[in-house]
């Protein structure tokens, strides 16, 4: 297995899990929204703010649609690997 399968099959699965999660919850809409703005809002702070901290994330396709998706806890984790 390469490395782009791996990752594909990362991401597809978190996709997954935030969608069940999503689905489960009673007020389906107004979670997601609330997860997608702070997953947005801490990205575009980091991009503003983080050259600071050097962790300044790009705007790119990837990192918005996986911010709005997963929320902050992907904007974290892209710190991480960043750092590391």
């Amino acid at each position: 297995m390469d490395t782009k399968t791996i990752f594909a099959a990362v991401c597809g699965a978190a996709v997954l899990t935030m969608l069940l999660y999503y689905l489960r919850r009673e007020h389906r809409m107004r979670t997601f929204l609330f997860g997608s703005l702070t997953g947005i809002t801490a990205l575009l702070i980091l991009n503003e703010y983080g050259g600071r901290f050097s962790s300044q994330l790009p705007l790119n396709v990837f990192n918005i649609a996986g911010s709005t998706v997963l929320g902050v806890p992907f904007v974290t984790v892209l710190v991480l690997l960043k750092i590391l």
